[in-house]
């Protein structure tokens, strides 16, 4: 499926195929009704820059700019979604400084809103939304946000606010008259799935997500990154696959960073496509692939 497409580079092995290179040309030459899901974290508009490649969503002017650079990828994304298939978007909302911003007022901007504006208007259904607790003291001693400052409530709490929660969009490829014929349903067993896990997961929140539960990316590093790398936590990764995937089925990342999506794809019995612009990150995910499907095959060896 994927031996035809040009790309700047790509490593593949069991299973697996990581390419270096745009996104959207990658995304734009899979065929369409071919992944059964999809699972990133895509750049926080400009609040991470990975590079100085004008290919980088990440490195845009604004938020205005970033969504017209994403809408590409996410009509994309509907295309090669099977029918009935769901796509799970990482986020957060953004801060907005009082000196950088437009109207000079401090405060959140909505980027999950426009990220389910985006997919919707590519022909998604707004399906689900969790949010994922995070602990507001680890971002307080991360980010010394003024609003969460012990100090700043003792002396003025209008300027107080709560720690921020992260969040998975999850986006439907609704079926059609013509591809009802196609859908393949994601369904599970009671031994498999049992209704305990299903009653936890079901919840809008989910509070046991481990924040350090993620690949090492200190290889991965430039000494030139602008910003740091925040992959995706594995135990996320891990749920969403569990939920609404099949065993077999293809999962593609469009920014797949080091590999944390490909990972757990691999360790769920999933295949997996992913793609990375830049070089340094490109070559620890293989290198992380690589480890995952021997882990995987030595397993099978003993189980």
């Amino acid at each position: 499926m994927t031996d035809s497409i040009i790309c700047d580079d790509h490593k593949s092995g069991d299973d697996w195929t990581v390419y270096n290179g745009d996104c959207v040309d990658v995304v734009r030459q899979l065929p369409s009704n071919s992944v059964g899901m999809s699972v990133y974290s895509p750049p926080f508009s400009n609040l991470y820059t990975y590079s100085d490649s004008m290919r980088d969503m990440g490195n845009c002017a604004d938020d205005a700019e970033f969504m017209e650079h994403y809408g590409f990828l996410v009509a994309e994304l509907h295309r090669v979604m099977m029918p009935g298939r769901l796509v799970a978007v990482h986020c957060k909302d953004l801060v907005s400084y009082k000196g950088s911003s437009a109207d000079g007022m401090a405060g959140f901007r909505d980027f999950s809103g426009e990220l389910i504006r985006a997919h919707r208007e590519a022909g998604f259904a707004y399906h689900s939304r969790v949010t994922i607790w995070k602990d507001p003291v680890v971002e307080m001693q991360r980010t010394k946000a003024h609003g969460l400052l012990y100090k700043q409530l003792r002396k003025d709490s209008t300027f107080s606010r709560q720690g921020m929660a992260e969040y998975l969009l999850i986006f439907r490829k609704w079926s059609t008259e013509e591809s009802e014929a196609i859908v393949e349903p994601v369904s599970h067993t009671r031994s498999g799935f049992p209704l305990d896990q299903w009653q936890e997961w079901a919840s809008p929140v989910w509070m046991d997500i481990r924040q350090t539960d993620v690949l090492n990316v200190r290889a991965a590093r430039d000494p030139n990154d602008e910003k740091h790398m925040c992959p995706l936590q594995l135990d996320l990764i891990e749920r969403a696959l569990a939920l609404w995937s099949n065993v077999g089925d293809v999962v593609l990342s469009p920014f797949s960073g080091i590999g944390s999506e490909g990972v757990g794809a691999l360790k769920a019995g999933r295949k997996f496509i992913g793609v990375e612009l830049k070089p340094s990150y490109f070559e620890q995910s293989a290198l992380n692939l690589s480890a995952a499907t021997a882990q995987t095959s030595l397993f099978g060896m003993f189980s």
